[in-house]
């Protein structure tokens, strides 16, 4: 019985994860700065510096991802076709590794004239959008004797090229249409609202407004374009890593952050352990070991990798400023411990800062763990369309009102300015303690520019569960609400359409709970009117987010959006008007910051003092035969 207890708990706490084959060296990416280590793949093409653009796709190709899944393998012999089931144990866009019943059959396979591969990727094996069907051509590079026998096979055309022209260009045209008739229907149903305006001035008007918000923001995505990648420009950068109990994801961010496309005598990393009451601290020292045992020398990284432990828990920003200060590079980025880097995030995240008025930049999160459950699934969406097109949106004006804390860029002279009013904010009288990251792109909007750069990628953990998710939007909805009252002071200044569109999508998100309520519970039970034009515009607005998603990403997961339209319709949007009255707190829910810790041991004194009153009147009812006998 525990047996079969634990494995259920196991088939829940795992995560789905894309299963990278990992390289021989621990620093695959990094420049050689000896030179004696030429970039060369798997397929032998040499780094070329000077076309990072074309390299970072090419690589992207080579990538192998450890799988399972059955291969149907059809090939010619002397004019004979003959069929076998093989085992694809590691995929990449341009070939697959296989695992084959017997040697005859991995023979029969080098002696083959012809060979066809039809399999289909399941989904989270590759990155999104590879989930399909397959039949190609291949050939055999490599065999090798295994436990059991092996075989190496080149695709006669990489996948993406392959998807190209079997999938995305009807996904294309088909999302194009559905996302263009959604657009048409929206404009329409707003031109009635304009029809009957007079009858129902306010509700009507919060309809247009709401409309013309999404759809400048959709807009505004679609006109965005990511820098281009200028070689001679790379400036002294440093990633700050804080870490608070992350034991099991500190070291892959660590490693992606250290093994980037970049010069070796430009980048630093610092991890700052916020006290961990977990195996934090072990976990670093110990891939920090592994460096400096086998990359040490080459790579340097005595001098550009270093930890710091806090002397007690002083939160996250009180871990950022200790890196800050104890760095001197033009540039700082900010990466959370449960994060990890694409190779080349660095090299995207500092192109903005060509302009000397620009003071931050945000890059885009993915979700790492999109395939554990639907709620991650749901996750996925939310976040793509929220860094593609929201943030694309905002970047496109130069006022990006959030750089996000999974990955974000500074220069250190403006962190170290406003450092002091950063670590001391208070809203109200209260210590903040949350939403770091809106409230430093504060500090540097008021008075620089902040953008956003699509092509610096980063992969984050999404919560799994339910009550830690809804933990983290109620955090999330405070900092929203404190910091956006903060903003609202200078926003005004900016760029006009930047402005209206920060000053519109403050409104909108803070009616949306009262207009709900007037016209699915008042309308109908007061005039007696079923609400189907106001289901119809919800319904349009979910679907221009699931289109969205299938136009841009061409994953399976594009169904996700409608589905978390209507999770925030039914469960997130009611947090709006808790989070109206609560946003003066200062704990996380989701981690035990002091703030938690305080607020918890006022509520166990409570819950004592009351229980103890309790006790006395139990007491007394024995006493005197208790109130039902009296």
């Amino acid at each position: 019985m525990r047996v079969k207890e634990e494995k259920e708990k196991s088939k829940v706490d795992r995560e789905i994860l894309l299963n990278v084959k990992s390289d021989r060296r621990l620093l695959s990416n990094v420049p050689d700065p000896t030179g004696e280590r030429v970039e060369i793949d798997r397929r032998g093409k040499e780094d070329d510096q000077e076309d990072l653009t074309s390299l970072m796709e090419y690589k992207k190709l080579g990538i192998r991802y450890i799988s399972n899944f059955p291969v149907q393998i059809s090939f010619m012999i002397h004019r004979i076709n003959q069929s076998i089931i093989a085992t694809c144990v590691n995929i990449s866009d341009t070939g697959m590794g296989i695992e084959l019943d017997s040697i005859e059959e991995r023979d029969k396979l080098k002696e083959a004239e012809q060979i066809y591969l039809k399999f289909k990727i399941p989904a989270g094996s590759m990155p999104e959008g590879h989930e399909m069907r397959f039949y190609t051509g291949a050939k055999v590079v490599r065999t090798a004797d295994r436990m059991k026998p092996f075989a190496g096979l080149q695709f006669s055309e990489d996948l993406s090229t392959y998807m190209k022209r079997h999938k995305d260009r009807y996904l294309l045209v088909i999302s194009g249409i559905l996302l263009g008739f959604v657009s048409l229907s929206v404009v329409l149903m707003r031109v009635e609202s304009i029809i009957y305006f007079k009858y129902n001035a306010i509700m009507y008007l919060y309809s247009i407004v709401a409309a013309l918000f999404l759809l400048s923001r959709y807009l505004f995505g679609a006109l965005y374009k990511p820098l281009p990648i200028n070689p001679d420009y790379m400036p002294s950068v440093t990633i700050i890593i804080p870490c608070f109990n992350e034991e099991t994801w500190i070291q892959t961010t660590i490693l992606s952050c250290i093994d980037q496309n970049y010069p070796v005598d430009k980048l630093k990393v610092i991890v700052v352990d916020d006290c961990s009451t977990d195996k934090s601290v072990e976990k670093i020292q110990e891939i920090i070991d592994k460096l400096l045992e086998r990359e040490g020398k080459r790579y340097n990284i005595c001098e550009r990798l270093k930890y710091f432990i806090q002397p007690q828990n002083a939160g996250k920003r009180a871990a950022l400023v200790c890196g800050v200060e104890n760095t001197d590079t033009d540039l700082v980025m900010f990466v959370d411990s449960d994060s990890s880097l694409d190779p080349y995030a660095v090299r995207n995240i500092v192109q903005p800062f060509q302009d000397p008025k620009m003071g931050g930049c945000a890059g885009r999160c993915d979700v790492a763990n999109t395939y554990t459950n639907n709620l991650t699934k749901m996750q996925s969406v939310r976040y793509y369309i929220a860094f593609r097109i929201m943030k694309a949106a905002e970047g496109l004006f130069d006022a990006v009102t959030c750089l996000s804390g999974p990955l974000s860029c500074y220069r250190r002279e403006i962190v170290m300015q406003y450092k002091d009013k950063w670590l001391n904010q208070k809203f109200l009288g209260q210590k903040a303690t949350f939403g770091d990251d809106r409230a430093m792109t504060n500090f540097v909007l008021a008075h620089h520019r902040c953008t956003y750069q699509d092509t610096a990628v980063c992969s984050t953990i999404v919560p799994k569960e339910h009550k830690v998710f809804l933990k983290q939007q109620m955090r999330w909805k405070r900092s929203w609400l404190r910091e956006s009252v903060m903003a609202g002071k200078f926003m005004w200044k900016k760029e006009p359409f930047a402005s209206f569109n920060f000053y519109i999508g403050l409104l909108v998100p803070l009616l949306a709970p009262v207009i709900v309520i007037y016209n699915l519970f008042y309308v109908p039970f007061t005039q007696h009117i079923f609400p189907q034009t106001f289901l119809v515009g919800l319904l349009m607005m979910s679907l221009m987010m699931t289109f969205a998603q299938l136009l841009l990403r061409k994953s399976t997961t594009w169904l996700f959006g409608f589905m978390f339209c209507v999770y925030y319709e039914l469960v997130l949007l009611w947090q709006m008007p808790i989070a109206w009255f609560t946003f003066w707190k200062s704990t996380w829910g989701t981690r035990m910051t002091p703030s938690d810790v305080a607020a918890q041991k006022k509520k166990k004194k409570h819950k004592n003092r009351n229980g103890g009153k309790e006790d006395q009147e139990g007491a007394k009812e024995k006493a005197g035969g208790g109130t039902d006998d009296a």
